[in-house]
Order: C-alpha cells, then structure tokens, then sequence
C-alpha cells in the first residue's frame, strides 16, 4: 500500500504530491470527457508532464496542450517546475501540471454500531482532518442518522478551519444492503429498513450526500489509495461487525444490476445453518463475523456476554494461551472463511484477494492452514492460484473511500462548472 489512511492528518503537502486514485485507465476512458480523463490522470500522478498525459492517455500532444490550457484557465490545474532529479535537464527546468486542491472540499464518514468516522479532503484528496463520534448501541431513524452525519460534518470543517461553502459532496459508507443509485438503505444492522438516507440527507444539508455499502468503501480505498491502484481486478474482502465483499473489474467498483451485488457475507454455506444477524440462516458471516465468534466464546469462556470486541479479546488471549476450546472456535472459522474465499475464487477468477478489516489482528482467521484449504477447495489446476494479501488498514480507511467515492462523484460537476463560468 502507498501508506496508512491516518497519515498526515494536517494535511500538509510534499513535492512532488503523490496523486490518489486508480492509475490504470480501464476501458471506461472511452465514455468521459478528455478533460475528464485528463484531470483525473493528473491526480492520480499527483504531478506529471503534458507528453507523458498524452502518451499515457493515448491522445496528440496538441490536443493535450490545448485542453489542458483550458484547465489551467478554469483554475482547474497549474503549471510546476518539476523538480524531480530523474527529469531534470540542463537549461529551462521541465515543467509539470499538478491540481489546483484548494477551495474544493469534500467528507467521507463511516457509519458504524459502535465508532463513527469522517476525513474533510481537499480536491486532490489530502487529509485535511479527521474526527470521530461514539455512535448509539442502537437501531437509528433517519433523523438521527442525518444528526450523527451533520455532527460530524461540523467537526471535520471546524478542526481544519474550513467553510461550509468550500463543501463540495459527502460520502457515506455503512454496512448492509444499499441501492447506491437512489440513496435507499434497505437493510442495515445500524439503521431501519427502506431509509432513504441518500435524498434527505442532501436536502437537509443542502449538497450531494453518496451513500454506498462500507465494504465498496474499502474497495474504493484499496483503488484509489492502495495495492488496487495499479491493479485492473481484485477483490476486497473485509472482518468486521460483519464479513463484506468488493470487486474491481476492469479498473472499476462492480456493484451489481441494483446496486447490492457482492454481499459474501450473506451466501448461503449451512442450510439450516446459525442465525444471522440478518434474519435468515445459514449465512457465512454467521460464522465469521465478530458476532458470530463471541456468541462461542461465552460459551468456551463461561461469561457473560459482553461486547464482541471484550469477548474476542478476551477469545484470542485464550487461544494463544494454549486454550483448546478457544482455539476451535478460530479454527471452525478460519475453515468456513476458506470455503468462502474458495467460491470467490472460483466464480470471480481474481489476481488478488486483499483481505482487510479490524479483525486481521486474529492471525487464526488467515493462518496458513486456512489458506491451504482455501486451495484445496479451489479448481485451479493448470493455472497460478489467486494471491491473497493481508492489510491492516487503520480504522479511519473506510470514511477515505467514502471521500473517494465523493472525489469521483464531484469531478464532472466541478468541471461543468468552471466551464460555465
């Protein structure tokens, strides 16, 4: 990965800047405007010359000038001297274009059961500040859903010194089935049923508001900012409160027909299985998940239950300690993960499986023996098998792809905007 989501959390700025987003055009170039494709390859370059934009993109250097020339005059890029050691010359330093990120903002904010979590970035996606809120150990309705939105709004725009007016969009990432066309959450262990929270946090805040399920989230954040970038397919598995699922398909998020493909963690693998949190049995992350695994381990442990982060502490340390009971109950689902990684594999066919999450501290869930198995259960022969990666992301990388997931909502609009203006 390029580096954790929490770095620099001022949001100050190195030269030459990074740049964020996916580095592999994909065949989805072809629909966007060459602007479009232009300002978005600058920042993911974070600072690049003109004719490496029009070898990359595959457009005339004279094309490149002239459109380019029309973003500077939209206050859209800026002409740097590239100081680069690499491209240096003797005589005129190389000039290079970077994007102008000032006085466009936007948040991205998790919505969890237990943290909430928000990042105000700048147009080229600089951290500028980051907050978090305790979030109610309950079901919440729509209005105090949008409440814990608009506080976190605040909080991110007050501890970087930034107006509301330089707000562009808000992403909002959170578990459950999500229609991310319409801003409906149809089901959520967080929120009620058929919320429209999308629509009516954009009318109470007065700017688009990007819902879409946490995992894609997470997805989003490997493309943009991670391993994904300079990757055209893989997927992301992620272990939290619950087992989520994205995909990367040709460079781009793969959402399904309605918007609510991809929930693993709702596949099917015991008929008549342990209830899930979803209503319905026999689900894979009834098995998995954080719930799933303290509901064993007041059993093992002979305690009360307790929150599932106290019991799977508590579950690990046993483990570790030699407890054989404690150690099964890793062990059965370290087992049931491969089996779901083995269907991944053999329906999606992915280079990469990333797997990310909280969770990824339990080593039991991703030991070599759960591996192994996975490949066992997997059709794979005559080809390389898939690689599977462990990232141990900080806790504030799910509301960074919320905020990519706004970056990417936003660009058309701003540059139909300069452009009237």
């Amino acid at each position: 990965m390029t580096g954790s989501p929490e770095a620099d959390p001022a949001g100050s700025v190195t030269a030459p800047p990074q740049g964020v987003g996916p580095l592999l055009p994909g065949a989805q170039r072809e629909v966007r405007p060459l602007r479009q494709q232009i300002l978005e390859h600058v920042r993911a370059q974070g600072r690049v010359a003109r004719a490496e934009i029009s070898r990359a993109l595959g457009i005339s250097a004279g094309s490149v000038t002239t459109l380019t020339s029309e973003l500077i005059a939209m206050g859209l890029l800026r002409e740097v001297e590239n100081a680069s050691p690499a491209t240096t010359t003797r005589g005129r330093p190389r000039v290079a274009l970077e994007l102008v990120a000032e006085g466009r903002l936007v948040i991205g904010i998790k919505i969890s059961d237990e943290r909430n979590t928000a990042v105000l970035v700048d147009f080229a996606g600089t951290i500028l500040a980051d907050a978090a809120r305790p979030a109610p150990p309950m079901r919440r309705s729509l209005d105090q859903t949008c409440d814990e939105i608009g506080a976190l709004i605040e909080a991110v725009l007050t501890r970087a010194g930034r107006a509301r007016e330089e707000l562009l969009a808000v992403g909002v990432g959170l578990s459950g089935m999500v229609d991310h066309e319409t801003g409906t959450v149809l089901w959520s262990p967080h929120l009620g049923p058929d919320m429209p929270l999308g629509p009516e946090a954009s009318r109470r805040f007065g700017l688009p508001v990007i819902i879409d399920n946490d995992a894609n989230m997470l997805t989003l954040a490997e493309l943009w900012f991670g391993a994904g970038r300079e990757r055209s397919d893989f997927a992301v598995v992620t272990i939290e409160h619950g087992l989520g699922m994205g995909l990367v398909i040709d460079n781009r998020l793969y959402r399904g027909e309605r918007s609510m493909g991809l929930e693993l963690g709702h596949t099917k693998v015991q008929l008549d299985g342990a209830l899930c949190r979803c209503g319905k049995r026999g689900c894979l992350e009834a098995y998995v998940a954080d719930y799933a695994l303290a509901r064993e381990a007041a059993t093992a442990l002979a305690r009360a239950p307790q929150s599932p982060q106290v019991m799977l502490d508590a579950l690990y340390a046993e483990a570790k300690a030699g407890n054989r009971a404690a150690r099964s109950i890793f062990d059965r689902a370290g087992r049931y993960l491969a089996l779901g990684l083995s269907n991944v594999i053999q329906i999606f066919d992915p280079e990469l499986i990333i797997l990310s999450g909280e969770r990824m501290r339990y080593d039991y869930l991703y030991a070599e023996e759960v591996l192994a198995e996975m490949s066992a259960l997997t059709l794979v022969e005559g080809r390389m098998p898939a690689r599977v990666e462990i990232h141990a992301w900080g806790d504030l990388v799910w509301a960074r792809g919320a905020s990519a997931l706004a970056l990417a909502a936003v660009t058309g609009t701003v540059l139909a905007g300069a452009r009237a203006a």
